[in-house]
């Protein structure tokens, strides 16, 4: 019921299978499935996260990033979880793949009914994905509530500095995320 979608997508991926022995070993040890299942099931899963069948008998390192952590989603959707952990799964990748990771994300969670417990650094890409938010500071919890109160109405000075900290292109929109946090 539970699976995980690790930040780095090079090193969390064997260099020696393939993306189908890398996608379909969750099935193979749990068991009870014929070669035939295991191959549509790996099938359908690397169509799920925009990637073609035909690349199941290439290596990782044969990938670019954004392609190897979609190979680490179809990875954790292929035992229909019913929650997954998303360990910082974009910090590895830049801005234009993060935009299209997130949105396949927010795809999957649609249309398969997850749930996601979310772990990241970057507020903007918690706010872009999370319905609730709890900030940590030193281990401990400090700040919880739904994004858009959390974000709008910051309550611990912790809080307040992480939001302070995202980058506005517009300078007057800086002064106003600036004055929301103050």
């Amino acid at each position: 019921n539970m699976q995980i979608i690790f930040q780095d997508p090079f090193s969390s991926l064997n260099p020696r299978m393939n993306v189908k022995n890398i996608v379909s070993e969750g099935l193979v040890v749990r068991g009870g499935y014929t070669k035939g299942e295991i191959d549509k099931l790996c099938d359908y899963a690397l169509e799920m996260v925009g990637l073609t069948t035909e690349c199941k008998y290439r290596y990782p390192h044969q990938f670019s990033g954004g392609e190897r952590q979609r190979i680490g989603i179809a990875r954790a959707i292929i035992l229909n979880p019913k929650f997954i952990v998303c360990d910082e799964p974009v910090s590895s990748l830049d801005v234009s793949i993060q935009a299209k990771i997130l949105q396949l994300l927010k795809d999957l969670k649609e249309n398969l009914k997850l749930t996601y417990l979310f772990i990241g650094h970057d507020l903007s890409v918690v706010a872009n994905i999370c319905n609730k938010v709890a900030v940590m500071h030193n281990g401990r919890i400090v700040e919880m509530g739904d994004v858009k109160s959390v974000y709008t109405n910051p309550r611990d000075s912790y809080t307040k500095k992480l939001l302070a900290s995202i980058p506005v292109p517009d300078p007057r929109a800086r002064h106003k995320v600036q004055s929301l946090t103050s």
